[in-house]
């Protein structure tokens, strides 16, 4: 099984530790366009502070992650599961798994970014501020930079299940197709109340992250890993979770799962 997440904006810096080895990272045949990547972003940052700023989208209160990226070649790198913090990591909980529970982890998450395109959780990264969003001269938009890259490499990587839980941003970079395709199961989370006596659904936003860190943490921590969608629900519902299916995929459309709570949190 495939897990693919979004990265947290919020990161953990880390205090030392050597800087990031491209050539060590998982999915090589990423290095060249991370390289055109970060050298970009580096570039930007070590320049005009105001106007990385601004395309980087970043706020006054945020400026001094301009200067985090213009360092971002000789700053310490730690493990990607360290560094991405946020809603869906902290319920995640990787620190809190057992060996056998963090090795499935190591194996099964991937990890979407604006300036690596995709890591996994044992990739050693530096802290960073870098969104799919961003539009970095003299690359320009990273969505579609990264769509091809991604197009080449992933689809061997996906050869089984694959879970995508990444929000909108990041799964416009990487879209499965064909028989990937056939075989990748979303997930809506919705929120189940009563309103004047009539239960309602509504979609839910924030809290959205934090049941679908719960729905990985859970299924790594009993060392379950369906290879197949109707596995995948059957597994989750023995886990306690309320699992409908909202649209059974075929081989080349994917499977969407709706998760339905009663509380937010």
């Amino acid at each position: 099984m495939l897990v693919l997440l979004p990265p947290s904006e919020g990161k953990a810096a880390p205090e030392a530790g050597a800087p990031v080895e491209l050539a060590e990272l998982s999915l090589p045949g990423l290095t060249g366009a991370r390289r055109r990547v970060l050298g970009a972003l580096v570039e930007l940052c070590a320049g005009d502070g105001d106007r990385a700023a601004e395309v980087l989208g970043l706020s006054k209160g945020l400026r001094g992650e301009v200067d985090k990226n213009a360092g971002l070649l000789t700053a310490g790198a730690r493990p990607a599961g360290e560094v991405y913090t946020g809603v869906l990591f902290d319920n995640l909980g990787l620190a809190k798994l057992d060996e056998a529970a963090y090795a499935r982890a190591e194996r099964s998450l991937l990890v979407f970014s604006g300036l690596w395109g995709a890591v996994r959780i044992g990739d050693r990264i530096p802290s960073y501020r870098c969104s799919m969003g961003v539009k970095l001269p003299p690359l320009g938009a990273l969505g579609p930079y990264w769509r091809g890259e991604l197009d080449a490499v992933l689809p061997e990587a996906a050869d089984g299940l694959v879970l995508d839980l990444r929000s909108s941003a990041y799964a416009a970079a990487w879209k499965p197709a064909g028989a990937v395709a056939g075989r990748t199961v979303t997930v809506r989370v919705l929120q189940e109340r009563e309103v004047d006596g009539v239960l309602k659904r509504s979609v839910v936003s924030h809290f959205n992250k934090a049941t679908k860190g719960r729905l990985v943490r859970d299924l790594l921590a009993a060392g379950l890993e369906p290879t197949a969608p109707g596995e995948l629900v059957d597994a989750l519902e023995q886990l306690g979770h309320r699992v409908e299916v909202s649209a059974r995929g075929t081989e080349r459309k994917p499977w969407q799962l709706d998760v339905v709570v009663t509380d937010v949190h």
